[in-house]
């Protein structure tokens, strides 16, 4: 990077914000030092899950645990939990995110949420506040999945979704098994297993997240309320139809699979819509067999991601779709065929969550704005079982998984104060 990250962030940072206990420039320096670990020449960040990288960065922000007062324990999939002992005991709220990257990543996505919650506690530090209830700041490993593919491993893994036949399947481009980078990590399949049973007792879930879109962006706030996570299927679909000779074929009569797929992908766009406003369908991987450019296809392969954070709506939008692509090869005399690879439950987030998290915004004379989540995060897998909830703090052209992904300090810092107060209030209850 031609400069520090603290220094680009600092360079327009009202200091205005810093008060009440919360700091700007501590948050800065922080987001600055993690920035430097897996630093690439783009200016961008690599920290797979399970990675020395990953382990380093984790290590780091331990350092600032402990430092903040935190009990800090590790569980066997290496999520790292910091612990704040309440008034009273009980169940605890909770609030972060994770630090591993994809390839050549951002600084915000991920960290960003973690050092929001570790700044609250800061903050009360400064202050001398003490909770009445416990608080936990968390990291959870591997969120991205770009090493096994498979993403949101520590929160499945800690909710006891994770099964042993995945870990003998999972392996990474070098071949290496999810049991053996557990094994160079420190822990083990059987350890990593245990995380679900071991599972500490949580009230509310919180995670601070850039929005990775441009909603905020429009509506000129800094910080939002995810109204809720979709939950994506995944729809395979392969016509098939007659191969041929392009230049001796005539056009009467052809069984061409890939005109039959443009038009049902030409056909998806208007559908969502019909369902709900929150609905998307997305069709981004195409395969045509045998892919000569003088040959009219054999068979066309395709995948439709369908996606709203209610069920009801994304389900019927995949009927919808599914009746679509039935329809068009019936009309156009073709073979078709669906699988649905996956299926997984959206997350609306419950009301009375929604209107606390509001009424902070509020506070800061920020204009609530409500925003579903098409990516998943953390907390999906842990709102399952828990109540969670979600802030989204504005990114710069909504720009993610980029060496350009850019959230403001002072954004950043209006979405501590936005956690800060919503979580004293969970206090209150």
């Amino acid at each position: 990077m031609e400069r520090k990250l603290f220094e680009q962030l600092v360079k327009d940072y009202n200091d205005e914000l810093t008060h009440s206990g919360v700091n700007g420039e501590r948050l800065a320096k922080r987001l600055d030092e993690l920035s430097k670990i897996g630093l690439m020449e783009s200016g961008g960040v690599t920290r797979p899950g399970y990675s020395a990288e990953e382990k380093q960065a984790k290590e780091l922000i331990i350092g600032w645990m402990k430092s903040a007062g935190l009990s800090v324990t590790t569980d066997g999939a290496g999520n790292v939990f910091g612990r704040l002992a309440g008034k009273s005991e009980g169940p605890a709220i909770v609030s972060g995110s994770h630090v591993d990257s994809v390839p050549n990543g951002g600084h915000f996505d991920g960290p960003l949420g973690v050092l929001s919650a570790l700044e609250v506690v800061e903050a009360w530090k400064e202050t001398g506040y003490l909770p009445e209830k416990p608080y936990e700041v968390v990291i959870f490993s591997d969120e991205e999945g770009s090493r096994f593919k498979s993403s949101l491993t520590g929160s499945r893994a800690f909710m006891g979704q994770m099964k042993p036949e995945e870990m003998d399947s999972l392996r990474d481009e070098k071949g290496k098994s999810f049991r053996e980078v557990l094994s160079e990590y420190g822990s083990s399949a059987e350890e990593c297993l245990k995380a679900g049973n071991s599972r500490r007792e949580i009230e509310t879930f919180v995670e601070v997240h850039i929005e990775q879109g441009k909603v905020l962006e429009r509506e000129d706030q800094p910080v939002g309320v995810v109204k809720g996570i979709a939950g994506p299927a995944s729809l395979e679909v392969t016509f098939t139809g007659e191969a041929g000779h392009a230049g001796n074929t005539p056009m009467a009569g052809r069984k061409d699979p890939l005109v039959t797929a443009a038009l049902f992908v030409a056909a998806i766009e208007k559908f969502p819509k019909q369902v709900s406003d929150t609905a998307v369908a997305t069709v981004g991987k195409l395969n045509v067999h045998p892919n000569g450019f003088n040959v009219i296809a054999q068979e066309v392969k395709l995948i439709v991601d369908i996606r709203d954070i209610f069920e009801d709506t994304r389900d019927r939008l995949l009927d919808i779709i599914t009746n679509e692509a039935r329809k068009i090869a019936e009309e156009r005399n073709m073979e078709v065929q669906m699988n649905l690879n996956a299926k997984i439950m959206p997350l609306p987030i419950e009301e009375k969550l929604l209107t606390k998290i509001a009424d902070s915004l509020t506070k800061f004379d920020i204009k609530p704005v409500y925003i579903p989540s098409g990516a998943g995060h953390d907390t999906m897998i842990v709102g399952t079982e828990i109540p969670a909830a979600m802030l989204f703090v504005r990114s710069k052209d909504g720009i993610s998984h980029n060496p350009r992904e850019w959230t403001s300090l002072n954004d950043c810092v209006y979405g501590v104060h936005v956690l800060k107060d919503f979580v004293e209030g969970l206090m209150e209850d």
